[in-house]
Protein backbone atom coordinates (compact mmCIF):
# COMPACT_ATOMS: atom_id res chain seq x y z
CA UNK A 1 0.00 0.00 0.00
CA UNK A 2 1.06 3.44 -0.91
CA UNK A 3 1.15 6.22 1.66
CA UNK A 4 -0.40 9.24 1.00
CA UNK A 5 -0.04 12.03 3.36
CA UNK A 6 -3.00 14.17 4.04
CA UNK A 7 -1.82 16.92 6.42
CA UNK A 8 -4.57 19.20 7.67
CA UNK A 9 -4.37 22.74 5.44
CA UNK A 10 -3.42 25.80 7.87
CA UNK A 11 -2.51 28.27 5.75
CA UNK A 12 -5.92 30.43 6.67
CA UNK A 13 -4.46 30.25 10.33
CA UNK A 14 -2.91 33.68 11.27
CA UNK A 15 -1.39 34.25 14.59
CA UNK A 16 -0.84 36.91 17.07
CA UNK A 17 2.64 38.53 17.68
CA UNK A 18 1.78 37.08 21.01
CA UNK A 19 1.64 33.64 19.77
CA UNK A 20 4.65 34.19 17.31
CA UNK A 21 6.69 34.53 20.82
CA UNK A 22 5.55 31.67 22.00
CA UNK A 23 6.45 29.81 18.61
CA UNK A 24 10.46 30.90 19.33
CA UNK A 25 9.98 29.68 23.23
CA UNK A 26 8.47 25.65 21.59
CA UNK A 27 11.26 25.82 19.05
CA UNK A 28 14.22 26.62 21.79
CA UNK A 29 12.76 24.00 23.60
CA UNK A 30 12.28 21.51 21.03
CA UNK A 31 16.06 22.43 20.32
CA UNK A 32 16.12 21.55 23.82
CA UNK A 33 14.60 18.05 24.25
CA UNK A 34 16.17 16.82 20.74
CA UNK A 35 19.61 17.32 22.45
CA UNK A 36 19.40 16.22 25.62
CA UNK A 37 17.98 12.90 24.07
CA UNK A 38 21.16 12.71 21.96
CA UNK A 39 23.46 13.49 25.08
CA UNK A 40 21.65 10.77 26.88
CA UNK A 41 22.36 8.40 23.76
CA UNK A 42 25.92 9.61 24.54
CA UNK A 43 26.26 11.67 21.66
CA UNK A 44 28.98 14.82 21.29
CA UNK A 45 28.87 18.06 19.30
CA UNK A 46 31.40 17.42 16.31
CA UNK A 47 32.15 19.86 13.54
CA UNK A 48 30.38 17.48 11.26
CA UNK A 49 27.77 14.57 12.04
CA UNK A 50 29.34 11.44 12.26
CA UNK A 51 26.32 8.58 12.90
CA UNK A 52 29.35 5.76 14.25
CA UNK A 53 31.37 8.21 16.28
CA UNK A 54 28.36 10.03 17.45
CA UNK A 55 29.46 13.82 16.72
CA UNK A 56 26.69 16.32 16.00
CA UNK A 57 27.30 20.25 15.00
CA UNK A 58 24.46 21.41 16.52
CA UNK A 59 24.65 19.99 19.73
CA UNK A 60 24.58 23.63 20.86
CA UNK A 61 23.16 26.14 22.94
CA UNK A 62 19.90 27.04 20.69
CA UNK A 63 21.24 30.97 19.84
CA UNK A 64 24.62 29.17 18.55
CA UNK A 65 22.67 26.99 16.26
CA UNK A 66 22.59 28.29 12.52
CA UNK A 67 18.96 30.17 11.46
CA UNK A 68 18.43 26.90 9.38
CA UNK A 69 18.12 24.83 11.82
CA UNK A 70 16.28 27.00 14.21
CA UNK A 71 13.70 27.61 11.52
CA UNK A 72 13.19 23.35 11.18
CA UNK A 73 12.04 23.68 14.99
CA UNK A 74 9.86 26.67 14.44
CA UNK A 75 7.78 25.22 11.31
CA UNK A 76 7.61 21.92 13.65
CA UNK A 77 6.24 24.46 16.77
CA UNK A 78 4.32 26.84 14.24
CA UNK A 79 2.55 23.73 12.93
CA UNK A 80 1.77 22.62 15.87
CA UNK A 81 0.04 25.64 17.49
CA UNK A 82 -1.60 26.63 14.13
CA UNK A 83 -3.34 22.67 14.37
CA UNK A 84 -4.15 23.55 18.01
CA UNK A 85 -6.41 26.75 16.96
CA UNK A 86 -7.64 24.88 13.58
CA UNK A 87 -9.16 21.98 16.20
CA UNK A 88 -10.39 24.83 18.44
CA UNK A 89 -7.79 25.42 21.62
CA UNK A 90 -7.89 28.62 22.70
CA UNK A 91 -3.99 29.53 23.68
CA UNK A 92 -3.92 32.32 26.03
CA UNK A 93 -1.01 33.36 28.85
CA UNK A 94 -2.35 33.44 32.06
Amino acid sequence: MKYNPNPTDLSAIKLSDELKELIEQLAENTHKVWASERIKEGWIYGEKRDDDKKTHPCLLPYDEIPESEKDYDRTISLNIVKLMIKLGYKISKE
